[in-house]
């Protein structure tokens, strides 16, 4: 059932973007002479947080890292944005840290380098995705963040909101909220931040040990931008 729907919805969404290609076109060609027209195609910038030797959060039966589960998630994203017809853009490929060859200040420098990433390529949407931690283990599901005063933002996470809260059975549905976090301020384009399940919890953490698991979280994050941009 997964599949159909997921297959439905990458196949609904290049007809879309198929039209709106077509309008973008056609208002420009009227404007402009043919030959100079270049269809600009929705650019997301995806974010897998931490790398490197910031391994993030750590599962705390399993010792897996955060790290590592972001960027795979990021990467199965990744995948069905560009099947869809998006432009897509990673600030990490690989589980190494993005601070180059510096020996001190690190993270600062990792930071530093994701927002220079983000804001040379101008992207229309910018999703960061991340695993949390909390103090009382029982405390499960996904959050969704978004900067306080940003509309658009503000959309975004509540339509990935929805997403991640329907993979949760029986765990209570967040609400999407505000956060004054540096990767929601590196431009001015719609930005989240979509922490996709609490590495303190056992059965968080069991969840996102599956690979099966990590691709719905991937296509729930596709689906809430799809619908949100619709």
């Amino acid at each position: 059932m997964f599949f159909v729907k997921k297959s439905n919805i990458i196949i609904i969404t290049v007809l879309l973007l198929t039209a709106i290609t077509f309008i973008v076109c056609f208002s420009s060609l009227s404007k402009n002479p043919i030959g100079s027209v270049e269809a600009k195609k929705t650019k997301i910038v995806l974010d897998a947080g931490h790398g490197g030797v910031d391994p993030g959060v750590v599962g705390k039966n399993s010792g897996v890292k955060e790290s590592q589960i972001n960027l795979d998630i990021v990467l199965r994203a990744e995948k069905l944005f560009i099947s869809a017809g998006f432009d897509v853009v990673l600030t990490r490929k690989t589980d190494v840290g993005l601070y180059g060859v510096a020996t001190k200040n690190l993270k600062k420098k990792d930071m530093a380098k994701r927002k220079e990433i983000i804001s040379s390529e101008n992207p229309d949407l910018v999703i960061s995705v991340h695993a949390n931690e909390y103090s009382l283990a029982s405390r499960r599901g996904g959050q969704v963040f978004f900067l306080k005063g940003s509309e658009q933002g503000e959309k975004l996470a509540k339509s990935i909101q929805s997403e991640i809260n329907a993979l949760y059975e029986g765990v209570k549905d967040y609400n999407a909220i505000t956060g004054d976090l540096f990767m929601l301020k590196c431009v001015s384009a719609p930005s989240v931040i979509v922490e996709c399940g609490f590495l303190s919890n056992r059965e968080d953490e069991e969840l996102l040990l599956k690979e099966d698991f990590r691709e719905k979280i991937a296509y729930s994050i596709f689906k809430g931008a799809i619908s949100y941009l619709a």
